[in-house]
């Protein structure tokens, strides 16, 4: 359990750690709702809220994904193209993503009806959630894609890619494990650079390949969005030790 029982907690025994963010957008349209309320339930993974699981066990990957060769982890995932993309390209993977933003959940619900796929599990919630109840060494590849990079430097502390976050992901991620993060925000880069280097269970790879995407990256509607708008995105791979 990566969380202290000493540290400050609400009132539901959880460890009290701010969130900093959108929960929610543009009112979801009636189709979009029903999927929340219909496909939502069915799709996350059970046990990783603090009133259903407030020892915070692990919970079980097998029984989510029966089957798979392994499971990833997908931090973000905004509209869900990426995450639909890897999980057409590998049927055998299970996928787990961690969206607050209500609106990016609608949307990957109607993809993951469209796409007819069946590994994906969902949770429209905050991935530290999560990480507390996966197992150590479960997870065989992580993805964050295209952060809130939070710019002004009073609030580089609410960058994912900070010490309690990266401690928590060391545990869940397995020894050759990958974690890659796409960004086009050049001080991000320099952060999590920095960051990572500071923590020796990870090195970094592809160092003469900060500007080339991986050989199965689909894109995404944010690196769209950068490209049109002039902002060079930037990718970082680093490996588990």
């Amino acid at each position: 359990m990566s969380e202290k029982r000493d540290m400050p907690t609400r009132e539901d025994g959880a460890p009290w750690r701010n969130f900093y963010g959108r929960r929610h957008g543009k009112t979801l349209r009636k189709g979009q709702r029903e999927l929340i309320d219909t496909r939502l339930a069915t799709l996350a993974p059970p046990d990783v809220s603090w009133e259903e699981n407030p020892e915070r066990h692990p919970i079980d990957l097998a029984r989510l994904f029966p089957g798979a060769r392994e499971a990833w982890l997908e931090i973000g995932f905004g509209g869900g193209e990426h995450m639909i993309a890897q999980a057409v390209a590998n049927p055998d993977v299970g996928i787990i993503g961690c969206e607050p933003f209500i609106n990016g959940v609608a949307m990957l619900l109607a993809a993951i009806k469209r796409a007819g796929v069946e590994n994906l599990r969902v949770l429209a919630g905050d991935a530290r959630d999560l990480m507390d109840v996966l197992p150590s060494g479960s997870v065989g590849r992580a993805f964050l894609n295209y952060p809130d990079p939070w710019p002004k430097r009073r609030h580089h502390d609410r960058r994912f890619v900070n010490p309690p976050q990266i401690d928590q992901l060391a545990r869940v991620l397995r020894p050759g494990a990958e974690f890659r993060v796409a960004t086009d925000v050049p001080d991000y880069v320099r952060h999590a650079l920095r960051v990572m280097a500071g923590d020796a269970r990870f090195e970094r790879v592809r160092v003469a390949e900060i500007a080339v995407p991986w050989d199965d990256w689909p894109g995404t509607r944010y690196e769209a969005k950068a490209l049109r708008e002039g902002r060079r995105p930037h990718y970082l791979t680093f490996r588990r030790l």
